[in-house]
């Protein structure tokens, strides 16, 4: 289940990915997300996705 809160969800996302996945297509692919919708809930609380990274900074 993927948090609905955007500073929750920050925190579950970042974790996800430096934990479990290598990009952010596979998170969403694997935990079934609308990419798109990621990307903008969080670009609100002006985070964005740094693929070389892999995180939302």
């Amino acid at each position: 289940m993927i948090p609905k809160d955007p500073a929750v969800l920050l925190s579950f996302v970042n974790t996800k990915l430096r934990d479990e996945y290598p990009s952010l297509a596979e998170l969403c692919a694997a935990l079934d997300a609308d990419e798109t919708v990621l990307r903008d809930t969080l670009a609100a609380l002006r985070y964005e996705y740094d693929a070389g990274r892999n995180r939302f900074v």
